[in-house]
């Protein structure tokens, strides 16, 4: 089940922000979803899906455009290793 939001701006604030947004119910909704990932109610995973991405990479840019930062050490090591894996199979092909 999902739940609809709808928001009344007068026109002339609409007009206003149309100026920046183009599309002002993908601006609400990645607002939304960026502070919703910041507040730590949203998972990463649910990011993608409600936004509709793909892979980790578009998930960060749009992470980054929102000045959301959480790459962790974790991050870092998994990163690293996918990294030393990659690297240990391109070795053994030449």
């Amino acid at each position: 089940m999902a739940t609809s939001i709808t928001l009344e701006l007068p026109e002339e604030i609409a007009r206003r922000l149309a100026t920046k947004w183009k599309d002002l119910p993908r601006a609400a909704l990645e607002s939304l979803v960026a502070d919703g990932y910041r507040s730590e109610l949203l998972s990463a995973d649910q990011v993608r899906a409600l936004l509709g991405f793909g892979g980790r990479i578009r998930l960060d840019k749009f992470l980054k455009h929102h000045g959301v930062y959480d790459y962790t050490i974790d991050d870092y090591e998994a990163d690293l290793a996918t990294l030393r894996t990659g690297r240990t199979k391109h070795r053994r092909r030449h």
